[in-house]
């Protein structure tokens, strides 16, 4: 099969034979691309027709930071549990040695609070905007905290999801 075929088979459902349709971004980063011959329902949150889903892979994004171990450039990656993180540019993996070279740095990217001036309807505390890493956002109380030796949530349990 020669390139040309390749792109052709590319744009086409494997399971209808009906054109792809064009790469859509998501909330959290990912990308993917459906069948033309189906869509997606906001209200039932269910593909409707032809169900065909093509997830392209995540592209690395250079940022405009620098590694604090080396300088260099740092980029925004996603692990394969779609957990997103900076790490330095001349981090490389080899898959055939199974080892990574260059510079280590690397941090994880969480979510991020900010106060708000309601009260929480359960306990009378501040409420808190919390926007994870995929770009999920709640109001939820700021005496909600996670135990991590007990792994469990402590405090208030109020939540309100906002998207």
């Amino acid at each position: 099969m020669n390139t040309q075929d390749e792109a052709k088979s590319a744009d086409v459902c494997p399971k209808c034979g009906a054109k792809l349709g064009e790469v859509v971004t998501t909330k959290s980063g990912k990308k993917l691309q459906r069948c033309s011959a189906g869509s997606w329902n906001e209200e039932t949150k269910k593909n409707e027709g032809c169900p065909f889903v093509k997830w392209l892979p995540f592209e690395p994004v250079t940022l405009d930071e620098k590694c604090p171990k080396c300088g260099a450039p740092l980029i925004m990656t996603m692990t394969r549990f779609n957990k997103k993180l900076k790490k330095c540019s001349t981090n490389v993996w080899d898959p055939l040695t199974k080892k990574a070279s260059g510079c280590d740095y690397m941090e994880w990217v969480k979510g991020t609070t900010e106060e708000l001036d309601e009260d929480c309807p359960k306990c009378g505390s501040k409420l808190v905007l919390f926007t994870t890493a995929a770009g999920k956002r709640m109001k939820k109380c700021s005496t909600n905290k996670w135990d991590k030796e007990s792994k469990s949530a402590v405090g208030c349990d109020y939540i309100e999801l906002l998207n």
